[in-house]
């Protein structure tokens, strides 16, 4: 692999990060090129500057003049070819934000980019680049410092240099099914500053057999295509229907250190006749899980998107591919493909949530995704005997809903500020818990205390509290 710590030199002193891209496109031409639409950022990268020779060259993938750049670094590294006095990309450079949006986090270096209008993606061995998916994870991956990471399926590597870039030192172990995907990552790393990285050619957990890491990280092969397709390695695994995920996550435990995590993005079947939450929830074994669907298309509007995805629509293969997708669902009685994703942690006493959350939460959530599973431990623990201690979580809002003028509210709503942005009605003692409790005073004495002000019996009071607080700290509101 070339040395590419001069090109790292050139890119960080060039000013080419996230940050410093946003600020040569501006809002408009930004906007427009997460559209896919690249007509705004070439008129706003005119002007000749490192940075926006870069933008032009590496993001919008046109050739610039042999002056703009560092050509001679970039062509030994094998980024970039100088034709006819241009230098033209060879591979897609992009530039990471840090996951919390405070800094730079590194490089993804990819195959380049196809837009609407370039033709068909290329088959195969095709690298992409960072994209939706690969965004939505590496905000989900919790923020705890690790000592080993695995990052399955690693693709361009955009996981990896994540997770090292919040844990310094780790070891890193990256696989892919894909050759190429290691090639590149390899690069990503050096660009990022990863060192020492250990990649590995091979499916699912099969490269690292027998070995167990704090974290496993993986952006797989979850698009739920036709038996035997494998044409786009990245994206399709050649497994039977979700096999793939549920493959993984069933078998998590057996390579993840005690309390180790397992975080990963999934597509599921929504199969007539057997509720999804109980298909999906059978595949965990020995880890508490965190299982949340985002979105579920119907089976036509999931062909259509892979078929968008690899830039087949208007060819001639259009409509027999959408019919084999179409089969296949039909064949195994397919209502729906569910979109979301999956935490699980190592543990001896599993405690599992399966949910829907279509709504926009609190980013990034792995900034608190280990206190989710807390919660649905504590809450399978919790009683009120014994001194128990409860806090109301902070920016819980309280609605009262009811005629103007009304003694009593006709309901009560808990509603969180942040995080999950979950709402809960309550009653009358669970309202005044949160009004109250801040962790310092055990809950027996307030129940007592709830129960003398509002005249109800103590017994019914404390009752009420064991029936209902235990789904109010699963869902957050109290810890």
């Amino acid at each position: 692999m070339p040395d590419l710590r001069r090109v790292r030199e050139l890119l960080l002193g060039a000013g080419y990060t996230v940050a410093g891209v946003r600020e040569s496109l501006g809002p408009v031409a930004g906007g427009a090129l997460a559209r896919d639409e690249i007509v705004p950022a070439l008129r706003a990268t005119a002007g000749g500057s490192p940075v926006e020779a870069l933008t032009r060259l590496f993001w919008l993938q046109v050739p610039v003049p042999e002056g703009a750049v560092a050509s001679d670094d970039l062509v030994a590294a094998g980024l970039a070819e100088v034709s006819g006095g241009q230098v033209r990309a060879l591979l897609r450079v992009e530039p990471l934000e840090a996951v919390d949006g405070d800094g730079h986090a590194g490089y993804a270096v990819s195959d380049l980019k196809v837009r609407p209008g370039d033709g068909r993606l290329p088959a195969d061995d095709h690298v992409v680049g960072t994209g939706g998916a690969s965004g939505n994870l590496a905000r989900l991956v919790i923020h705890r410092p690790v000592d080993s990471v695995l990052d399955l399926g690693t693709g361009c590597g955009v996981q990896a240099v994540h997770v090292a870039g919040r844990s310094p030192g780790a070891r890193v172990t990256a696989t892919d099914v894909n050759p190429r995907a290691l090639e590149l990552a390899g690069m990503s790393f050096a660009l990022s500053g990863v060192e020492g990285a250990e990649r590995l050619c091979g499916s699912l957990l099969e490269p690292v057999e027998g070995r167990r890491f704090d974290l496993i990280v993986s952006n797989p092969p979850f698009v739920v295509a036709p038996p035997g397709d494998r044409r786009f390695t990245y994206r399709e695994s050649g497994m039977a229907g979700d096999d793939f995920c549920r493959r993984l996550v069933e078998n998590a435990s057996r390579y993840l250190n005690d309390g180790g995590y397992c975080q990963l993005l999934a597509n599921w079947l929504h199969v007539g006749g057997t509720p999804w939450e109980e298909r999906v929830g059978a595949w965990v074994d020995g880890c508490d899980a965190w299982i949340v669907q985002r979105d579920v298309q119907d089976p036509a509007e999931y062909a259509e998107l892979w078929l968008r995805d690899s830039c087949e629509a208007g060819t001639p293969e259009y409509r027999a591919r959408y019919g084999a997708w179409l089969d296949e669902f039909e064949r195994r009685n397919v209502t729906g493909i569910g979109f979301g994703w999956i935490t699980l942690r190592r543990s001896e006493r599993p405690a599992v949530r399966i949910e829907e959350l279509r709504h926009a939460v609190e980013q990034p959530a792995g900034a608190y995704a280990h206190e989710v599973l807390d919660g649905l431990v504590r809450a399978e623990e919790f009683s009120t005997a014994c001194g128990r201690l409860l806090a109301a979580a902070p920016g819980l809002v309280q609605e009262q809903i009811g005629p103007p003028g009304a003694e009593d509210p006709e309901r009560i709503v808990l509603r969180q500020a942040g995080r999950l942005r979950r709402a809960a009605g309550v009653g009358t003692v669970e309202a005044a818990l949160a009004g109250v409790c801040d962790g310092t005073l055990p809950l027996d004495p307030l129940l007592d205390a709830i129960a003398q002000l509002t005249g109800m019996d103590p017994g019914e009071v404390r009752a009420h509290a064991a029936a209902v607080l235990p789904e109010l700290i699963a869902d957050g509101f109290f810890a």
